[in-house]
């Protein structure tokens, strides 16, 4: 499968006007991607588990253009506010996919979405809202090529979310997606992401995510240029090497349902996502004091009940606690007496594993 893969024959049908909706969840990676090449390229492979309770709700109504112009009409409405600081970066992605969806230029665009969660805070905003408006155009695309196949609706939705945002492309199916190419993982691709392939432990059925909200404001540094300083970071290369290895050994992991040493990979892998955040040039922090102090309290919960409770970051302050189902009272519990004062307002929000993205 190559880029030219995506790229339509001319279109049997003709839409004039119409509306298309999409729920697409967010994603919260195992093993981390952090550094690009290319278009959107990932420099190493990654595995996330798709969520289910945060998701991007996002209405696409198209209308037919009467005159040629070469300037994309597009309106972005957030939470039915207009937001024209948003429209460049959709702008962006329209130039980066006209090719692959060469009707663009026909029609005029408005974009309505909305978050289930707060945006720009860690948990992954764009990813569910690029995959959205990829799934949207898409969806027209297939009403105006019938007969497209599932599977090639569900790559070419993962590549075009990919060229909006790189963890966009994990945000199309679940509740596993691998993105890059993986000499263990048949069907790998730097193109699009995949459905995990191969059998996984019941252990990982359900899988809880509790997103502690210690930060709801904007990042201080945007993925975007925090991927931009891998270039020529002094551990780019080892980074990349470990993340190969960390999904190499998650392969067993997920089949035998070793929950230790699931722990010690995420965890690890959020550690070393910040670490290179670190020391970057220039260097930067997106954990936040009580990002620590929750973690700390969560090994010292771990020790004392001999929980298989862990945490991950994205790239923010919020912390991911993971768990499996079972614990899912105690852990709760936990949170409440433990974990909430840390919280910006005392919020977080409950979450598990989910299967994708869904056609409204």
């Amino acid at each position: 499968m190559t880029e030219l893969s995506f790229i339509p024959e001319p279109y049997l049908k003709k839409l004039d006007k119409g509306s298309v909706a999409w729920r697409s969840p967010s994603n919260i990676a195992l093993v981390k991607y952090w550094g690009k090449y290319g278009e959107q390229l990932p420099k190493n492979a990654s595995i996330s588990f798709t969520l289910s309770n945060c998701y991007t709700k996002t209405t696409l109504w198209f209308e037919k253009r009467t005159t040629e112009v070469s300037e994309y009409e597009i309106e972005l409405y957030l939470d039915g506010k207009r937001e024209e600081s948003f429209e460049p970066k959709i702008l962006k992605f329209f130039e980066r996919i006209k090719r692959y969806l060469p009707f663009l230029h026909d029609y005029r665009f408005r974009i309505k979405t909305s978050n289930s969660f707060p945006h720009s805070s860690g948990i992954a905003s764009s990813a569910s809202g690029m995959s959205a408006i990829a799934l949207c155009l898409l969806k027209m695309e297939r009403e105006m090529q019938p007969g497209m196949t599932e599977e090639y609706f569900n790559e070419k939705a993962s590549f075009l979310a990919r060229l909006g945002s790189g963890s966009a492309c994990r945000s199309i199916e679940g509740p596993l997606v691998v993105w890059g190419e993986h000499p263990e993982i048949e069907g790998s691709s730097n193109l699009f992401g995949i459905k995990f392939p191969y059998a996984v432990h019941e252990n990982f059925r359900n899988y809880q995510d509790t997103i502690l909200l210690v930060d709801k404001g904007e990042k201080q540094v945007s993925s975007t240029l925090g991927h931009d300083l891998m270039h020529d970071h002094p551990f780019a290369k080892q980074r990349f090497e470990q993340a190969k290895d960390n999904l190499s050994r998650l392969l067993p992991v997920l089949k035998d349902g070793d929950l230790s040493i699931f722990i010690e990979i995420v965890e690890s892998e959020a550690l070393s996502l910040h670490a290179m955040m670190l020391t970057s040039t220039p260097y930067f922090i997106l954990m936040k004091p009580n990002t620590l102090e929750i973690i700390n309290r969560i090994w010292n919960y771990r020790k004392e009940k001999t929980s298989k409770v862990c945490f991950t970051l994205d790239a923010g302050a919020n912390v991911h606690v993971l768990y499996p189902e079972i614990e899912k009272e105690a852990i709760l519990d936990f949170i409440k007496k433990e974990l909430v004062h840390f919280c910006k307002n005392g919020e977080f929000i409950e979450d598990h594993t989910g299967l994708g993205s869904i056609e409204l």
